[in-house]
Parts: C-alpha cells; structure tokens; sequence
C-alpha cells in the first residue's frame, strides 16, 4: 500500500508542479550519475516544499532524511510511505544521537545499493538566495558509505533549488543539477579522514555555488536581489547567473503592486474569499516565514480542489449544473489572474 501511494503522491506532485509554479526549468540533468549511488544536495530556501520538489521532480524513488522530531505520532504512516529517515540532533537529548547509528547504516545500505538520498546539508532552512555554510553532515555520509562499500561508486550531487519568488505561487522556478562528485575518485588516501572529509565539503560548496543565481552573501547582495522577478527569471538559468553577477544595474527592478493592482486583485479575489481568509488563518499559525510557500503549496494541491468540489455541488443542487460549471471557472481563473497580477 505504501509505495503505491507514494507512486500516486510523487506524480500528482510532479503536474501539480506546473501549476502552482508559472514556469519550471530543469538545467543539468545530463549531470545525473548514471551508476552507483547518490546523495543529493540541495539549497534548503522552502521548509517542507524542497524536498516534495525535488522527490516530485526527480526520476527515481528516493529516500529523505529528515529532523527527528516530526515522526512519531498519526503522520508516521505517511513519514515510511514518503521514505523519510529521522536524523537526531543535540537539541534532541544528547542520549538520543546515539540512535542515527542505525539511520547512518540504513543509508550506507542504501547507497551500496545504488538508490538515490537526500540530505540538505546547510543544515537548516533559511530565506535568502545565498548558500549558507554547509555542515560537514553530507560529505561525512558519502564518505562513510564509500568506506562500507569499497568497489562501488558513491556520489554526492550538488543541486540548486531557485525560486523566483520564495513566499509567492506562480512564480519561475529553475532546478539545477550540478556536476557530481564521485567519492571514490576525489579522496586521497595520504591524508586523514577527517581532511578528506572536509575537503569533500568544500569542492561541494563551490559545486552548490554554481547551481544558484545569487550565491554570496555580498555587499551588493540586496540591490541584486531586487532585480530577481517575473521578467528577469523568465531568462535562462546561465544567463540570470552572468547578468546578476556582472551587470546586475542593467537588470529590472522588481515592483510592488500599484493601489490600482492591489484593488483589482481584491476583487479577484471575491469569489474565492472564503478558502482564502482560511489558508491565511493557517499561514498565520507558522512564526517562521520560510513555512508560508510551503503552506500555499499544500493548500494549493489539496484544500483549494475540496472547497471548490464541495462548493460546486451545493451550487449545482442548488442552481443547475450550468451555474456550476461557470461558478467552477470564474473561480479557478480569477484566482489565476490574481496571482499573476500581484507577482512583480
């Protein structure tokens, strides 16, 4: 029953995709390991939303490790159908690191067997463009997975999730797979682990670096962030890259909505207000703000269809199938133009 559901979930999400985003492009994935196992790398700018991108996105089945402190309890079903592993930190008691001993075996298994993972591994989630500095955690993983498997091939695989806009729907997205490490290949049997580590983590840093339009936490930072918005993502990834990264003046600025724009959008608005006051009821309850694209995209895939079916039927009881059908289309359309207009 679990992998079905998890077959269903993954290529739901996979369409869902082209619609909650206006626009998705995938750069590199002829960088994708053809043999041996994989550790996937991503930036960690969407909660939640990046690692369902990037299971929804990527061909294989994969396994993502995850903070301990979300399994256990009614969503512990959901977390095996999902292939999620929890991985425990010192904020979860001291006693309990002990137990990612057997969630590190468990991924050594899986790599030796040539199955795809994926760890973040800046560590946390953030709301900024730039690369954080990575914790040692990933390229740890891969090199122990390469000493418990001596012969086959174990890759860490730097990814770059850009989002065109990190809080709003209907924005560009650009997925970039990186050129892989291939561990085995890399490390140097003159030096101790722990530099071969290390120096794992760096080439991954710079790889990761390559994947992302605004990289570095620089003194121009926030006037190059300005210039990512609807027209500037509409380039392709190589492109923004050089733009933003030697003539970001010429690029435009991004705009907030005119009074004029924000009054047509509440009236867009009108015929989906009520399932619109409840997600932002629900977006409400999260403090972090990284958790709001998130919210919007679980929302969008599931709560949004349910009001619009059930309100539909009361319609049609109600008035005819007729009134239905266009009280269906009013409401899916304005929502769309909404979106569109409010996203500079």
């Amino acid at each position: 029953m679990k992998p079905i559901f998890y077959f269903l979930v993954k290529h739901l999400l996979r369409y869902y995709n082209w619609i909650y985003f206006r626009s998705i492009s995938v750069h590199g994935k002829e960088n994708l390991p053809k043999d041996g196992g994989v550790l996937f790398s991503p930036n960690h700018q969407g909660a939640f939303l990046d690692p369902l991108l990037i299971n929804s996105m990527t061909p294989r089945r994969m396994t993502s490790l995850t903070r301990s402190d979300v399994f256990g309890g009614p969503l512990q079903w959901f977390l095996d159908a999902f292939q999620m592993l929890p991985v425990y930190r010192i904020r979860n008691g001291y006693s309990n690191l002990k137990k990612n001993d057997l969630t590190f075996a468990k991924c050594y298994e899986i790599l030796g067997n040539g199955k795809f993972l994926l760890m973040f591994s800046e560590g946390g989630h953030h709301n900024e463009y730039f690369l954080q500095n990575l914790s040692k955690g990933s390229s740890r993983l891969a090199f122990q997975a390469y000493k418990e498997n001596l012969g086959k091939k174990i890759y860490l695989q730097p990814m770059g999730i850009n989002y065109g806009h990190h809080q709003q729907p209907r924005c560009s997205l650009h997925l970039v797979y990186g050129k892989p490490i291939e561990v085995g290949g890399f490390i140097s049997e003159d030096i101790t682990d722990a530099e071969n580590i290390n120096n794992l983590k760096e080439e991954l840093q710079a790889r990761m670096k390559d994947c992302l339009w605004l990289p570095e936490n620089t003194e121009q930072y926030l006037e190059k962030k300005k210039r990512i918005n609807r027209i500037t993502t509409q380039m392709e990834f190589d492109q923004l890259k050089y733009a933003l990264e030697n003539s970001f003046n010429k690029l435009p600025l991004a705009k907030p909505p005119s009074s004029t724009i924000r009054f047509i959008a509440f009236i867009l608005s009108l015929p989906n207000l009520i399932p619109l006051l409840i997600s932002r009821k629900i977006i409400g309850q999260f403090k972090d703000i990284v958790f709001v694209s998130s919210m919007k995209y679980a929302l969008g895939v599931f709560f949004f269809p349910i009001w619009w079916l059930l309100s539909a039927v009361g319609i049609a009881y109600a008035f005819g199938n007729s009134v239905m059908v266009f009280y269906l289309q009013i409401c899916i359309l304005s929502i769309f133009i909404r979106q569109r207009i409010l996203l500079s």
